[in-house]
């Protein structure tokens, strides 16, 4: 079983730094309540670090594809 990371956007990113704009964007999110489905890797967890206070993230359990 492979593990995935379901994250979706809580906050706006309106007048956050560029910076964190780039984190989501990366990651798939641009509008409110958008949900992504990622694998759960280092990299990813970095990225929900940087802008923890913006998304709210549970793991999940993905398919082996």
């Amino acid at each position: 079983m492979v593990k995935k990371l379901k994250i979706t956007l809580v906050k706006s990113f309106i007048g956050r730094p560029e910076a964190q704009r780039r984190v989501l964007r990366g990651m798939g999110l641009g509008k409110v309540n958008k949900t992504v489905v990622l694998n759960d890797t280092p990299e990813i967890r970095g990225m929900i670090r940087k802008v923890d206070h913006l998304v709210a993230a549970v793991e999940v359990e993905g398919s082996g594809k």
